[in-house]
């Protein structure tokens, strides 16, 4: 199970984005634009990526 991992990076700006988002994104561990994060790929994960999709460019 371990070996499930999706990569999302950042694609668009946080800028005008709820600050509930924002909070979404740091928990995500990215940082700014074009900034890409390796996480296991958990249901609470899937949810957070969810919220922002429109913000991630998703992988794996």
């Amino acid at each position: 199970m371990a070996d499930k991992t999706v990569k999302v990076t950042l694609v668009r700006s946080l800028i005008g984005t709820k600050e509930s988002h924002r909070a979404t994104v740091r928990g995500l561990g990215l940082r700014r634009v074009n900034s890409s994060s390796t996480l296991e790929d958990t249901p609470a994960v899937r949810g957070m990526i969810n919220k922002v999709a429109y913000l991630l460019k998703c992988e794996g």
